[in-house]
């Protein structure tokens, strides 16, 4: 599995409206890339995005200075979630292989079965409180193995709140880096997911080797 390619026509995303189609072109390839250059280098970037191929669809990956903020799947709207992400981090968003390529390499070499646990510096703004409490907990749980909500509420400080550990899973805002998919109901079935059940049945059959 590789990344999907760059595409063709300009993609920076404009959060009221959605994307400003141009002529594809060598020449607006390398306008893009002078733009994101420059707005790197002055502080004016907020977001940058791609999107890649993957056995469960096409995911959204989306970072900020600080590192990966969001990964989403197909079903939640590629578009809604760049919108939200303009209103919530800010409206400054550009297409960039550059500043996403370490997420995206990481996640081909996921999908490839040759890495286990991910190393990218992660931007969670998106969460706070026990939600964050959660998310910091799923890396604990190894590839390959699983918890139940009530085992990540405990391990979260609040053994009661296996519903909250629920919603925190469902808000989760990166997925599969931050393994979510790995916390499955106390009687063994896998539960509900931000992808949909399929993505998360594939992705627990595909760390079961």
């Amino acid at each position: 599995m590789t990344s999907a390619a760059t595409p063709s026509e300009s993609e920076i995303f404009d959060p009221v409206g959605g994307q400003f189609p141009t002529p594809g072109a060598a020449e607006t390839e390398a306008l893009r890339a002078r733009l994101v250059d420059a707005a790197e280098r002055e502080g004016l970037l907020d977001v940058a995005y791609r999107t890649l191929d993957s056995p469960i669809g096409p995911l959204l990956v989306a970072v900020t200075a600080i590192g990966l903020v969001r990964v989403a799947f197909e079903i939640e709207d590629h578009d809604a979630v760049l919108r939200k992400l303009a209103g919530a981090v800010g409206p400054r968003i550009l297409w960039s292989a550059r500043r996403t390529d370490d997420a995206a390499r990481q996640l081909d070499q996921y999908f490839a079965g040759t890495r286990r646990t991910f190393d990218v510096v992660l931007d969670l703004q998106l969460v706070t409180g026990f939600r964050r409490a959660v998310i910091t907990h799923l890396p604990d749980i190894a590839y390959g193995t699983t918890e139940s909500y009530a085992i990540v509420a405990a391990a979260a400080g609040s053994p009661n709140a296996v519903r909250a550990v629920g919603t925190a899973c469902g808000h989760n805002p990166v997925p599969i880096v931050v393994p979510c998919h790995r916390v499955v109901r106390s009687d063994g079935s896998i539960g509900q997911y931000r992808g949909g059940a399929e993505a998360k049945a594939t992705l627990l059959a595909l760390e079961a080797g």
